[in-house]
Formats: C-alpha cells, sequence, structure tokens
C-alpha cells in the first residue's frame, strides 16, 4: 500500500508545498545565477534513467560555466565552478529544481540516486534492480556515505532499499538528510569530482 500508493501521494503533497515554501529562495538563486554565469544559463539539464530504466531531464542548479580550452574541451569542473556555485552545492541549494522532477513523477523524494545513463549496461542483474523504483533526491546510500563508498557497496545499498521500502525507512533517510544538510555533513561543493567513474564489476 505505502510503496505502491501513499509514496507517490507523499511526493506529490511534499514536493508543491516545499516548492510554494522555496519559491522566493528559488527566485534569488536564479537571479545570482544569471549574473554569476554571465548568461550562460540557470539550470543544468541532463538526461538520467528514472524507473526501469527510461530516461528523463534532470534538473539542477547550473552552478559551473561552460568555460572551454584552446581546443574546444571543457575545462575541469574545478575551474569552471563559480564562487556563487561553490555555495549552492555546499548548502544543497542546486538540488531544489529536482521538486519539479517529483512532482511530474520522474523522482521521488526517497531512492536510489539517478546515475549517468552509461552506467546501464555495466550493472549486473541484481545492481539493475535500483531501477525498479523511481529515483530519489537522497537515498539509503546518501545517508550512509554518498561519495566516500566504493560503487559495489554504493549499489548494494541502493538495492537494499527497494527490497525494504517502507514509511519507517523514508522517514528515516528524510530526517537524516535534512540533519546532514544543516550540519553539512558528507557534503562536498566538488562532488562531481570526489565519486570515481563506474567502471562495471570486472
Amino acid at each position: 500500500m505505502y510503496k505502491h500508493v501513499l509514496k507517490r501521494v507523499l511526493d506529490i503533497v511534499i514536493s508543491f508545498t516545499a516548492l510554494v515554501l522555496v519559491s522566493p529562495l528559488l527566485l534569488v538563486v536564479s537571479l545570482l545565477l544569471l549574473l554569476f554565469n554571465e548568461g550562460e544559463g540557470v539550470f543544468f539539464v541532463q538526461e538520467r534513467p528514472g524507473k526501469d530504466g527510461r530516461l528523463f531531464p534532470l534538473i539542477k542548479f547550473k552552478t559551473m560555466k561552460d568555460t572551454c580550452d584552446s581546443f574546444g574541451q571543457l575545462l575541469p569542473d574545478e575551474e569552471r565552478l563559480t564562487s556563487i556555485g561553490r555555495w549552492i552545492r555546499s548548502t544543497s541549494i542546486d538540488e531544489l529544481p529536482q521538486l519539479v522532477n517529483v512532482l511530474k513523477g520522474d523522482m521521488s523524494l526517497i531512492g536510489p540516486r539517478p546515475l549517468l545513463p552509461q552506467y546501464l549496461g555495466l550493472y549486473n542483474e541484481r545492481q539493475r534492480r535500483r531501477h525498479d523504483v523511481r529515483p530519489g533526491i537522497s537515498g539509503w546510500a546518501q545517508i550512509n556515505g554518498r561519495n566516500r563508498i566504493p560503487w559495489p557497496v554504493k549499489l548494494e545499498y541502493d538495492v537494499w532499499y527497494v527490497e525494504h521500502i517502507s514509511f519507517r525507512i523514508d522517514l528515516i533517510i528524510f530526517l537524516r538528510t535534512i540533519r546532514n544538510v544543516f550540519l553539512r555533513e558528507g557534503i562536498n561543493a566538488n562532488d562531481n569530482n570526489t565519486m570515481h567513474t563506474f567502471l562495471g564489476n570486472d
């Protein structure tokens, strides 16, 4: 009952309410990014696999500029990260636009984090179970080490969550996520750099 009905109802109610409450913050951050990104846009949109591996456009605040070197290649992330972008990441504000993904049904508030599409063919049969549910803004792996844990452990945490979904587990993840955001635990302004690329199970 919870997994198939109530979880989605809570996603809609909470994400809609949260979007209304944080709308002034979203407006201010958008204006700041327009200034600091020098016209390169406010949002970062990238296709990620959702439930059953179907791709959807994940939305985040754009914290890096699109600066390239003389060969037309993007500069390293740390060189493109703006000062306001670093602060937005450190406070996890860059994740707030994903509330729109939750409202649309692409994501859930709680679930395995949506990873890159190129990883889809690298999972073993058990790891592919992470796509049996909607991906989440936060999940069991995020409150148990985030990018500090190796890929096999991270993916096993995702599958464990799929096998144990309940209101109690979601509440624990939600409360610990809020706690981590306020205490800045497990949050790194350079998160994209701290997790190695997943190369498969060989």
